[in-house]
């Protein structure tokens, strides 16, 4: 028992823990974290064609859009109060430089420009930034075989990176999310914004993401499944010593990201909370992701938990181990006190 406590240890009936849970409202008066919209991210999936929702078996709930479709979504949204939403896009053709991602015409500047024409300032536009939705293998990046096996060319996937970033600069982003876990991707960005005019235009980098069996069901929405191998070579091991996840902090704050997240969220609490102690100032994310998602949601559908009660636990936890942000498909369900 902590020294501080020991003194109140022997104090009962003068010391009564259960005299600030008796009541509704003295809980609600005490209660220190609390789950708002304004705070919440809703991850959002793009792809061409016209008056598409198509849904993702694996999620509940959650569905693919044409931009028409997408539009008519955000026109709803803007009036919730979401922190923002964040785009996925799913291009009509894959090839091996994800090619897509790295046009002004691509499926994601389409679609920035789309919805920023509906929600002006009223909801932040966040864009996903990676490869794996645009190339036909499925990795994050330029393949090669230098190493002795295929795997992403690290510094070949820096330059493209780039070229990504200003496209979602110039569709009208209002932040970038690089998810890739290439090294020196925030400073390849960084250095692409602040010598195109974009130096205003801030980063959350996914800076502590771990190859997860988590993604799983995401891997269906946003059609990303590696065509071989896994991606373990870039994303973080789950078994690593967990200090590794500050030094990555540490580099993409170095870099210039303005914003750091931790991926994959309700297994990791213990990484959020050493990332929030040793970087008090910097403003936290976490991504609520999609294996958390459709876990609970298949055991709510078969009348296992009370799904309500369990998101709002799980984004409490969340919350209190240190992120201020949460990347969350229950978001809309929140703003809108369906959960």
């Amino acid at each position: 028992m902590s020294r501080k406590y020991c003194s109140q240890a022997g104090n009962f009936p003068v010391v009564r823990m259960r005299r600030l849970r008796y009541n509704k409202l003295v809980r609600e008066l005490v209660q220190e974290t609390t789950i708002r919209p304004d705070k919440l991210i809703y991850p959002l999936f793009v792809r061409p064609g016209k008056g598409i929702r198509t849904p993702i078996s694996s999620m509940p709930g959650v569905c693919q859009m044409s931009i028409d479709e997408l539009v008519c979504e955000v026109n709803i949204l803007k009036d919730f109060d979401l922190g923002g939403i964040l785009l996925f896009g799913i291009p009509e053709t894959k090839d091996a430089c994800g090619t897509d991602a790295t046009s002004d015409n691509g499926i994601i500047a389409q679609a920035v420009r789309a919805v920023k024409d509906v929600v002006q300032d009223k909801l932040m536009v966040v864009t996903d930034l990676c490869f794996c939705e645009y190339t036909d293998h499925g990795h994050c990046g330029i393949l090669s075989d230098h190493t002795g096996h295929v795997d992403v060319d690290n510094d070949a996937t820096l330059r493209i990176i780039a070229e990504q970033a200003l496209v979602h600069a110039r569709a009208g982003a209002d932040l970038i999310a690089p998810s890739g876990m290439i090294d020196g991707m925030i400073g390849a960005i960084r250095n692409a914004f602040d010598q195109n005019g974009f130096e205003h235009l801030p980063i959350m980098s996914y800076s502590a993401k771990y190859a997860s069996g988590y993604y799983g069901p995401f891997r269906e929405a946003a059609e990303s499944t590696p065509q071989f191998g896994d991606r373990r070579s870039y994303q973080m091991d789950p078994a690593a010593v967990a200090e590794q996840a500050l030094r990555e902090v540490e580099l993409d704050l170095a870099e210039g990201t303005d914003i750091v997240m931790v991926k994959p969220a309700m297994v990791y609490l213990d990484i959020m909370r050493m990332v929030r102690d040793h970087f008090p100032n910097v403003p936290l994310a976490a991504y609520n992701v999609s294996g958390e998602y459709s876990m609970v949601k298949a055991a709510a559908e078969r009348g296992w938990i009370d799904e309500s009660r369990i998101v709002r636990e799980t984004l409490t936890a969340i919350h209190r181990a240190g992120a201020g942000i949460i990347i969350t498909y229950w978001a809309k369900d929140i703003a809108q006190n369906i959960i």
